[in-house]
């Protein structure tokens, strides 16, 4: 099988696991059933993973959203605050509602996978240290009035996971609240409090 062939078929059980499991939860799947929904063989899940665990660990490593929002950093910013904060919110709910399956998986994990929730929290910490530098950065520039910058970028994150959460849930606590002009309006009344 040449390295493209085994990709794919590394990526289909990928998705096949997080949209079943996500479905039934991590018990109520077999990896017999993973490999029938990715169209492969419970042998091939074996012997690109090992396990369920550790298959499921691959879809969260490689489909969480750390290493888009590092190259965002490192990348894309302009180093003006509210076009810079718009990308990364709208960066944020981009890969947020693309791993809504993941998201889900991780609010229902009932102490059945060790470490599970210790893995999946490296990328908000890790977005937390993006943001903490991004926000240091811009008040040493004198762009932004100095204060508390890892609690400016906790706050930013948690208004805006909460906002996910929300649409996760089908909007069904704040249903008039659309999600676009929520981000539009938080960034704007975000960058302006923060403006020397």
């Amino acid at each position: 099988m040449d390295s493209s062939s085994k990709q794919g078929s590394s990526d289909r059980l990928l998705l096949a696991a997080l949209h079943l499991i996500a479905e039934r939860g991590y018990n109520g799947v077999t990896t017999q059933e993973i490999a029938a929904e990715a169209g492969l063989s419970e042998k091939t899940l074996f012997r690109h993973f090992g396990s369920k665990q550790k298959l499921l660990e691959a879809a969260f490593d490689k489909y969480h959203y750390a290493d888009e929002m590092k190259k965002l950093f490192s990348e894309k910013l302009v180093w003006e605050l509210e076009p810079d904060l718009l990308l990364v919110t709208e960066t944020y709910h981009e890969i947020m509602n693309r791993n809504r399956k993941m998201i889900q998986i991780s609010l229902r994990d009932d102490g059945q996978l060790p470490g599970f929730r210790q893995r999946t929290h490296k990328h908000p910490l890790q977005l937390l240290e993006f943001l903490t530098n991004y926000f240091t950065h811009m008040s040493d520039k004198g762009k932004i009035a100095s204060a508390n910058p890892e609690l400016h970028a906790f706050t930013f994150i948690m208004m805006h996971f909460g906002a996910f959460m929300n649409d996760l849930d089908r909007r069904q606590t704040y249903p008039t609240i659309a999600l676009e002009p929520f981000i539009q309006e938080s960034v704007k009344l975000f960058a302006r409090a923060l403006r020397p």
